[in-house]
């Protein structure tokens, strides 16, 4: 996680609420429920690639892997946080799929 000073938070978090408000909108006039990831990721891709074009130029393959590093920890990072704590709520509600209980039960005796 970017954990960035507070001074550097204000003007990037009102400019992401625009950002993300106008997703919402066009997700909703789309009538479609999942319109908003595919809205998401261009946003996401426009914006690092306009960082890059910005801030150095032409596309490097250090930039690629950069944003790829940097795309990638924002989806562990994510599903560290939310996905496994949802999916583990999940588990406690629903119970476990029994196989996997049989495979960490191999597993202990190795």
């Amino acid at each position: 996680m970017p954990y960035i000073k507070s001074h550097y938070r204000q003007e990037i978090d009102a400019r992401i609420d625009q950002l993300a408000q106008g997703i919402i909108r066009q997700a909703q006039a789309s009538g479609d429920p999942a319109a908003f990831a595919g809205l998401l990721n261009y946003a996401c891709t426009r914006l690092a690639l306009q960082i890059v074009r910005r801030l150095c130029g032409r596309l490097r393959y250090w930039h690629i892997a950069i944003l790829t590093g940097v795309f990638k920890n924002i989806a562990d990072e994510f599903y560290r946080r939310v996905a496994a704590a949802y999916e583990d709520q999940q588990l406690a509600h629903n119970g476990d799929v029994d196989l996997f209980q049989e495979y960490l039960g191999e597993i202990e005796k190795l």
